[in-house]
């Protein structure tokens, strides 16, 4: 189990068109690997909300471990999220970095109160992400993560 300072740098990730090229090229260019898959969907996430109103879309995520960072490749698959409004603006390309919080919520508040809302939200098993809008200010959009503790993958790449 990794541990994380407040605030630390845990992820970075992708949007991507398809997943499974996409784990490809990472293991073969670079050996990142392997990857966990999830299907995260209405079903699967908890407290779904995409800008206030609750969450329709599902996509599939694979997450691989480069050191102590996380590397995330998201692709849509259905419904509408922040993840489809950056491949119509930005194609396939970096979408956000996640900062560690332990108590994520309050972390979102504060962030809130310095103008950056929260605009897509849930938490999968014990695993709570809240997505600000920081791409303005930064080029990015910054995710807060508790790094709680979920289920294995669905799938794995290379299998």
């Amino acid at each position: 189990m990794r541990k994380f300072e407040e605030g630390a740098t845990m992820q970075v990730a992708t949007i991507v068109r398809d997943l499974d090229a996409a784990m490809k090229r990472h293991w073969e260019v670079f050996k990142i690997g392997p990857w966990d898959i999830w299907d995260f969907n209405p079903q699967s996430v908890q407290d779904y909300m995409y800008r206030g109103k609750p969450a329709t879309h599902s996509c599939l995520i694979g997450c691989a471990w480069s050191g102590d960072t996380q590397i995330e490749l998201i692709q849509p698959t259905g419904g509408y999220s922040i993840y489809d409004e950056h491949l119509e603006k930005h194609g396939e390309s970096l979408h956000h970095i996640k900062l560690f919080y332990a108590d994520t919520k309050k972390a979102a508040a504060d962030f809130e109160a310095q103008g950056y809302p929260v605009i897509q939200s849930g938490r999968f098993d014990e695993d709570e992400h809240y997505y600000l809008d920081t791409e303005k200010d930064f080029g990015y959009i910054l995710e807060l993560g508790n790094a709680g503790k979920i289920r294995p993958g669905e799938r794995r790449y290379p299998a």
